[in-house]
């Protein structure tokens, strides 16, 4: 459907079963559960899918070695628990969208004999939760072995190193096959359409009235439940439904930043335990570039929160500490800054330490609210949040979850092994042809019929993304504003401000083409994008 088909459809006068709101990995697993289970599903998001938290994350499918550290020093079940439900969901995750998602060898560098058997027995009790799930076994490492891995790494002082394994994934790209999925299992969806108030009959809510940020238009949409899924947005959703609602939520800030691929070797990453201020620092090659991160820190809950330079120096800062590297401001490609959700915890001041556990909550009047959580767990909180609404709600699914054996969108007849067959079939370049086949999976060959004439050609020489994906972004993908197109569906403004600055015009004028804007609409588009890369988006 194109967007005003979708727009029709959400109108439906027969209810839907769920509204859900918020596009994040947790409102689009919901809607994926959903709708896999045979019910009617809608979800609106009221900027893009992904916009906030779920496209700015660490980019790793992890259990949280942080976490298992805190459930063991403090005998802490919840943060236990935490860590044994990531670690089973990574494998799933690795499993249901394997075009997407790979295990990543990480190296702990430990300068201090003492930290070796307490490094190493807690990494090797994080293997022992993994169980069948694991993707490897931890071993010690010697010093020359480290270097190795890492020549870059400051050698004074290092005694040893343990390796490890965990799960890395496209974030960006996640998110468009959860929504692929959703809409393949029947749910209808639509992005930049923003709930501007919930509808009550009988004192229960039967719907909302939503509000397209593009075309203005106003209309209800009718349900026999809504799941407020917005992530660090919940707490205005709760308030639509009762003003006087008690605050559920924390937030953090988490800023990365982005830089060239030679500060990361290929194909591993590095894991800092312990900063000056007891966070966990990573070092990861992602999509050719080196992503480092993250902070913690309290945050004001806002749409774009930027980064801060006293964060940026942070990281400068660690990765000078552990690294012969003379390493400035102007190495950065680029810099993004997310929002996590934390239950409000009054007793605690601390962000770091509070557990990444999810909430699922009913008001008086039917708003079910999922708060918490974190990406790798998205499948598990989604299941938790439908049963629920199947309850709460008195609905009847066709069936129970099912979501642990779903292949999502991009996986069915994906080949690991098939990137020289796409170059060859298409006429591709092989850096080209392996982007794609990384990127979309099963459906590679789709996006490279589309590769003629200058729709085969880069967008930026630097980057093998081609204007093909943007008609497949606008056609497939629901890809409705410039943004949307180089943050989150090809993600070149992640891996490179400049690069994207450079790429705006051009996949403007493909993106006119398809969407049939004209020039006052170019304009705009093109001015809402360069404040986003003059604010680090």
């Amino acid at each position: 459907m194109n967007r005003e088909q979708t727009l029709r459809a959400l109108q439906s006068p027969q209810p839907f079963d769920l509204l859900v709101v918020g596009g994040g990995a947790t409102g689009c697993g919901i809607a994926v559960d959903a709708a896999a289970r045979g019910l009617r599903v809608a979800l609106v998001e009221k900027r893009d899918y992904g916009e906030g938290t779920s496209s700015r994350s660490t980019k790793l499918v992890h259990g949280g070695v942080r976490y298992l550290e805190m459930a063991v020093r403090g005998l802490d079940r919840a943060q236990y628990q935490l860590v044994k439900d990531g670690l089973r969901e990574r494998g799933l995750i690795l499993r249901n969208a394997p075009h997407l998602a790979h295990r990543l060898p990480l190296v702990t560098p430990i300068y201090n004999w003492l930290e070796v058997p307490y490094v190493f027995a807690g990494l090797k009790l994080y293997d022992t939760l993994a169980g069948r799930k694991s993707l490897g076994s931890s071993r010690l490492i010697g010093r020359e072995e480290a270097l190795r891995r890492f020549p870059l790494l400051k050698a004074e002082g290092l005694k040893a190193g343990v390796l490890y394994y965990d799960g890395q994934f496209n974030d960006v790209r996640m998110i468009q096959a959860l929504v692929a999925t959703a809409r393949r299992q029947g749910a209808v969806t639509a992005n930049h359409v923003e709930v501007v108030e919930l509808i009550r009959e009988g004192g229960r809510l039967r719907g909302a009235r939503v509000r397209g940020a593009i075309g203005g238009e106003e209309f209800i949409i009718r349900t026999r439940g809504v799941i407020n899924a917005t992530g660090p947005f919940a707490d205005h959703i709760r308030r639509l439904d009762d003003p006087e609602t008690r605050p559920l939520l924390k937030a953090s800030s988490g800023i990365h930043i982005v830089l060239d691929k030679h500060f990361a070797p290929p194909g591993a990453g590095l894991m800092i335990p312990k900063t000056e201020d007891e966070r966990v620092l990573f070092i990861l090659p992602w999509q050719g570039r080196t992503l480092i991160g993250t902070t913690d820190e309290p945050a004001a809950i806002v749409d774009h929160p930027r980064p801060s330079q006293a964060d940026i120096a942070y990281l400068l800062r660690h990765v000078r500490r552990y690294f012969n590297l003379d390493l400035t401001p102007d190495h950065i490609r680029s810099t993004w800054s997310g929002l996590r959700p934390l239950l409000d915890a009054p007793q605690s001041s601390d962000t770091a330490r509070l557990v990444r556990d999810h909430l699922v909550q009913i008001s008086p009047a039917g708003l079910l609210t999922i708060v918490g959580g974190k990406w790798t767990t998205y499948r598990k909180m989604a299941e938790d949040a439908v049963d629920r609404a199947v309850q709460a709600f008195s609905l009847a699914p066709a069936s129970t979850c099912v979501t642990a054996e779903l292949a999502l969108h991009g996986a069915q007849g994906f080949d690991p092994h098939g990137a020289p067959g796409l170059a060859r079939d298409h006429g591709l370049a092989a850096e080209v042809a392996a982007h794609l086949h990384q990127t979309y999976g099963g459906c590679a060959a789709q996006v490279a019929e589309l590769a003629q004439g200058d729709l085969g050609e880069r967008l930026h020489p630097e980057y093998p993304l081609i204007g093909a994906e943007v008609v497949h972004a606008a056609r497939e993908e629901q890809a409705e504003r410039l943004a949307d197109v180089l943050v989150r569906r090809t993600a070149l403004a992640l891996l490179d401000l400049q690069a994207a600055a450079a790429a705006a015009a051009r996949t403007t004028e493909i993106l006119a083409r398809e969407l049939g804007w004209d020039e006052p609409r170019r304009r705009e588009e093109l001015k809402i994008f360069q404040h986003l890369v003059e604010t680090a988006i």
